[in-house]
């Protein structure tokens, strides 16, 4: 079953067909996802890449360079559910006073 790997410290020009190439090298590339800023469409220098061979990309990738820059290779993490609070956060925001009773 595939493995899926992140990929960090990535040059914020890499396509994934670079990617693919390089991790062709150690076992068959199932697929590779660089995750884009919504906004700008521009690489936020990360990717998901996810192959059998996971743990020879790991040994062999980590810290290669990669258009001058030397990448992270390690295995992705399920990411953490984030707080429904919005903007300011859980605990209501704004200025906070005690309650002494009706105002005067």
């Amino acid at each position: 079953m595939a493995r899926k790997l992140y990929v960090g410290n990535l040059p914020f020009n890499a396509t994934e067909e670079q990617v693919r190439e390089l991790f062709s090298q150690v076992g068959d590339v199932d697929s590779v996802k660089i995750i884009t800023d919504r906004e700008t469409g521009r690489s936020r220098g990360f990717c998901f890449v996810e192959m059998e061979n996971a743990e020879a990309a790991i040994s062999e990738l980590n810290g290669k360079d990669l258009g001058g820059r030397k990448i992270t290779v390690s295995e992705a993490r399920e990411r953490e559910q984030r707080s429904g609070g919005g903007p300011r956060g859980g605990n209501g925001g704004g200025f906070k006073r005690k309650f002494n009773g009706p105002r005067q």
